[in-house]
């Protein structure tokens, strides 16, 4: 999620996805789950927020281009040890938002729908009633333009908005194909080794000041790099 801007004008729509979104979105759910089968998954959890049985609801920040697998990471690590955890995540309100929406309806995911240039602020707000409502949270902080591996502000104002810690995550794949977008986006290969990594939280405190948000931006910028692998 980007910084976020007050819209110009009253509540804007996000586009809904076509017949064609539609089915783009099955088949996008199918093959990810399909090629999730095959993957021998590793992990790495430096946060005890899970194993340990707690349950308050947390943001999870991942970068964008390591969006493929991010809903199955949540439901086989989070939700098979806590069954009873629903997750929201942020989706762009464009057209191709709307496919994306309908793949995380698929995987019983909540879409909220909104950027920093399009829905920004009245996403922020579903955000934050999500999380009131006990859901966790997911924000990729670099998309959805960039800069790469850059944490924008949105997820720091969330944070500090909701009282919830931020849980960085990030995985490495053995095998991928690494598409020629802006962030490179990595598409898991089939019999791939996945290293999933949870890092350290981060933890915005409500009265925090401009140069505090700053510095723990920042925190969070490098914590979320040093668990990030690229090869």
């Amino acid at each position: 999620m980007a910084s976020v801007r007050p819209p110009s004008s009253g509540p804007v729509i996000p586009h809904r996805a076509k017949w064609h979104g539609l089915l783009a979105a099955r088949l996008i759910w199918f093959t990810s789950s399909t090629v999730a089968a095959t993957l021998r998954w590793r992990w790495r959890d430096e946060t005890n927020l899970f194993e340990n049985g707690g349950k308050e609801p947390v943001i999870f920040c991942l970068w964008h281009n390591r969006l493929a697998l991010s809903l199955i990471l949540f439901r086989r690590y989070v939700q098979a040890r806590q069954p009873q955890r629903k997750m929201a995540a942020l989706v762009s309100a464009s057209r191709d938002g709307g496919m994306l929406a309908r793949v995380l309806e698929l995987f019983a995911v909540e879409p909220v729908r909104g950027s920093s240039s399009r829905r920004g602020s009245q996403a922020l707000r579903e955000l934050v009633s999500a999380g009131e409502r006990g859901r966790d949270l997911a924000i990729t902080p670099d998309g959805p333009r960039g800069p790469c591996y850059v944490v924008q502000e949105g997820i720091v104002s969330l944070a500090q908005l909701t009282g919830m810690t931020i849980v960085p995550a990030s995985f490495y794949l053995s095998w991928k194909w690494r598409l020629k977008s802006w962030d490179r986006f990595q598409v898991p290969l089939p019999f791939a080794r996945c290293e999933v990594h949870l890092g350290q939280p981060v933890r915005i405190p409500r009265e925090a000041s401009a140069e505090e948000r700053e510095r723990l931006r920042a925190e969070l910028e490098t914590r979320m790099k040093a668990i990030t692998r690229d090869e």
